[in-house]
Order: C-alpha cells, then sequence, then structure tokens
C-alpha cells in the first residue's frame, strides 16, 4: 500500500542522544499525526553511544522514519544538507534532539509560515533554560550576527525553525554555516521572520558544544558575508585592493623615478622597497581574484560527507541520495 506524499518534513541531527530519542519521538507522533501525511528524518552524525540501534527500532516501527547514518560525525552543517537534500514535505521543520526544542511548537512555526506569508520562521528562545556561561556568548553572538547581516532576529542559532521547501532546495549548508542560515535566506530573496518558542531544561548528557564554537562563529560569519556578497565575482574584493595597492605603488615609483632623473641617489631609501613591494603585492591580488573568477565558474562539488546508510522513509535510497529503480 502507497502511503500518502509527506506534508510536512521533520528533520532532527543528533550525535549521541541515545536517551532522548525515544522520548522525543513519541512527542514527535502526538504532533504530527493531527496535521497529515508527514515524515521525521533522523540524521545520525556518527553517534557511538548506541543512538543507532535505537534509531533502527524506530524506523522498523514507523513507516514514517528514515533514518540516515553518517561513516563519522561530520558535523550539523552536513546533517542538514544531508536531509535537505531528500525532504519531500512542503513544509520542513527542523529541531534538535536532545529534548530542550519543544515538539508542541511545531503547529505554531507553521501556522506563522503560513499566516505572515513568510518563507523562514525562526524559533525565538525568549526565555532561554541554559546556564549563564552559554546564555552571555549567545547574545553577542547574536548582536554580531543582525549586525553584520541586516536581519533584526533575536536567535539565529535556535534548532528549532520551519521553511518553506523551495527555502532548503535553495540552500546548500556546509562547514559550520548552519548558524547563519536565516542570514543566508534572507541574503537569497527570501522572507525571514520569528516566533518565540518555548525552551526546556535539558534531561539528558551534556552540550555538545564549547567555548571555542563562538570563536569559530564568528570566523563562520565573516565567511558567510564574503560568500554572500563576492563568491560569484571574487574579483570585485580582490581586485579593489589589488588595484588600489598597486596605484600607490605605481605612484611611488614614478616620484622615485623623477628623483633618480634628477640625479638624487634612491638604492637605499626605504621608500624604494616599499614602492616595488606595492606593485608586487597589488599584482598577487589581482591574480587571487583572477584565479577566484576561475573556480567560480569551475562545476560545484557534491557532498562532502559519507553516508553509510539510509533506512526507510518512502522509497529506498542508496548511499549517494539517488533513488533505487
Amino acid at each position: 500500500m502507497n502511503r500518502p506524499a509527506p506534508q510536512t518534513s521533520v528533520v532532527v541531527p543528533l550525535f549521541n542522544e541515545r536517551d532522548s530519542l525515544e522520548l522525543l519521538h513519541q512527542e514527535l507522533q502526538g504532533v504530527l499525526d493531527p496535521l497529515g501525511a508527514h515524515e521525521i528524518i533522523y540524521v545520525d552524525d556518527g553517534s557511538t553511544d548506541g543512538s543507532r540501534e535505537v534509531l533502527e527500532r524506530l524506523a522498523a516501527a514507523d513507516p514514517a522514519v528514515m533514518v540516515i547514518r553518517f561513516r563519522r560525525n561530520f558535523g550539523k552543517s552536513a546533517a542538514l544538507d544531508a536531509a535537505f537534500r531528500r525532504v519531500q514535505g512542503k513544509v520542513v521543520i527542523t529541531l534538535d534532539a536532545d529534548l530542550q526544542d519543544d515538539p508542541a511548537e511545531i503547529p505554531v512555526l507553521i501556522a506563522a509560515l503560513r499566516e505572515r506569508d513568510l518563507d523562514l520562521v525562526s524559533g525565538w528562545k525568549q526565555k532561554r533554560r541554559d546556564p549563564l556561561s552559554k546564555r552571555l556568548p549567545s547574545r553577542v553572538f547574536n548582536w554580531a550576527t543582525r549586525l553584520v547581516s541586516g536581519l533584526p532576529l533575536h536567535d539565529f542559532n535556535c534548532g528549532l525553525k520551519a521553511y518553506r521547501v523551495d527555502v532548503v532546495r535553495t540552500l546548500r549548508v556546509h562547514g559550520e554555516l548552519h548558524r547563519y542560515i536565516p542570514a543566508m535566506a534572507h541574503w537569497a530573496g527570501f522572507r525571514v521572520g520569528e516566533q518565540a518558542v518555548n525552551h526546556r531544561p535539558r534531561r539528558f548528557g551534556r552540550t555538545k558544544f564549547g567555548a571555542s564554537r563562538f570563536l569559530h562563529g564568528f570566523l563562520d560569519l565573516l565567511t558567510v558575508k564574503f560568500l554572500h556578497r563576492y563568491v560569484a565575482s571574487p574579483l570585485h574584493f580582490f581586485g579593489l585592493f589589488g588595484f588600489a595597492i598597486f596605484g600607490i605603488g605605481v605612484v611611488l615609483n614614478l616620484y622615485l623615478l623623477e628623483e633618480w632623473l634628477r640625479t638624487h641617489a634612491i638604492g637605499q631609501r626605504p621608500i624604494l622597497f616599499l614602492a616595488v613591494m606595492m606593485v608586487i603585492v597589488g599584482i598577487q591580488f589581482i591574480s587571487f581574484g583572477l584565479l577566484g573568477e576561475m573556480m567560480a565558474r569551475e562545476p560545484k562539488e557534491g557532498e562532502t560527507y559519507q553516508i553509510e546508510r539510509i533506512t526507510g522513509g518512502s522509497s529506498d535510497h542508496d548511499p549517494t541520495g539517488q533513488e533505487r529503480r
């Protein structure tokens, strides 16, 4: 018997969340069943704590479940990207597996998506149930992201989000760029908003993210800003600096040439070395831009993660994500 096509796809990336998975699945079933046909895609990002066995039981018992299992830990961005390439619903929900994101908020997010005519609704943990050591750096992170992106959200990194499927089909999430999905969607022309959601204390285990993630986060913010503005035209970035430095170097060299024609010694003057260096550096920057232009026009790479197995779902898949015929 063929199952109806899912209208809602729920994506749950996870790493070592064995104790929370069955409780989370029960909550998801209770919320999703009244919404009609749905699918739940769990992405096991190389768990080593027995999460794999729990997910296999869930997939065997519930035909709405698909499990994507990575060969090793590739990170949350890779997990989201793997699921985004395979979702079938018109609305896509993401949430974390640690039970801090409340599945009861899913209908609220879907309603906000439709009633406010948005393409992406990002959850806002207005009353965050985390220690100050996590809340304070997060506030700084969100402030910096608002400043750079121009998108006035309170909480960019909340795992609980609702998307129209066009958004996840368009975006490519890699590295650690999952933190900036709302900004990337905004820059791509999608309508982005936020909705206050319930946030619960962590019940099992401990957080997978250390303090170093905030330093990495700011570096990633620079990366995503650069990619947004210059990925299709890197010569505009490198060429701007290159021509400016090259031009100053040429002016200095012309000045030194005039001094030399007046029989003034210039061989030992520091400005000579500066002028020559600026010409060389300017040419290098322009060359980087040209190389970047060539690379930008090369065919894009495929997946940068390795899937060991996909279980369940409405159709069988091979590890590359292509349906078997």
